[in-house]
């Protein structure tokens, strides 16, 4: 079926799980588009596995927001609005907000600590290796850091709970944004590159600096939307 990757290795803990992140991974990627339809039989014979393992990821991808259960038909890629995203951006800041302050006061506190050192240091990698796709235009490559340094950033904050719940929603985030950046032939100048100015602004505990720069991010990222939905 076009716009489902080949088959892959195994490397995960469980099938289930390989399935699911594959297909989200193709979706981010924008080979499955907003209301494209598939079966489970259908996933399920090009990734040589068998039904079981399909329907639970496909209703784990349900459960995130990223699929809908088409009844007797079986499943279509989610369409989200540029409301949908603006949603998204009100939840995702009111939650960094919070982070940022309970960092500034709480883990980041001593900064000399090793592991607050260790801890920022490799959030700041991922930054780093973000901004440049973002420079380079290379959108895969900036959805997977960017993902990767939001986990780890709000891993900090030491609440797993609130990590999963915000991973989430950068996830939908961009699933949402994706329909509207691959319209762009050339992605350089577009995109954002901050990480590394908003880690700099925790290391020195500064919470309203944190917050100016996200919220200077999302004002970018609705303008940039705003603009590209329409037309």
């Amino acid at each position: 079926m076009p716009g489902i990757g080949g088959k892959g290795a195994v490397t995960r803990s469980t099938l289930r799980q390989q399935i699911a992140d594959a297909l989200r991974d193709e979706v981010l990627a924008g080979r499955l588009q907003p209301g494209q339809e598939f079966t489970v039989k259908e996933i399920a014979e090009q990734y040589g596995v068998s039904a079981t393992p399909v329907r639970e990821a496909l209703v784990d991808l349900s459960a995130q927001g990223l699929l809908d259960a088409v009844q007797h038909r079986g499943f279509r890629v989610h369409e989200y609005s540029v409301e949908d995203f603006r949603g998204m951006v009100e939840a995702r800041s009111m939650i960094a907000e919070g982070v940022f302050r309970r960092l500034a006061e709480g883990a980041m506190k001593d900064p000399d600590r090793p592991y607050a050192v260790t801890a920022l240091a490799g959030v700041r990698r991922r930054g780093e290796e973000a901004q440049r796709a973002a420079a380079a235009g290379d959108l895969n490559i900036l959805i997977g850091y960017d993902l990767r340094f939001w986990r780890e950033l709000s891993a900090l904050f030491g609440n797993p709970y609130l990590v999963d719940f915000l991973h989430r929603l950068r996830v939908q985030s961009w699933v949402c944004t994706v329909q509207y950046l691959r319209r762009v032939t050339d992605l350089r100048g577009h995109l954002w590159a901050g990480h590394t100015e908003l880690v700099d602004a925790l290391a020195h505990r500064d919470p309203d600096m944190a917050q100016a720069i996200v919220a200077a991010y999302n004002e970018h990222s609705l303008a940039l939307i705003d603009r590209l939905a329409a037309g």
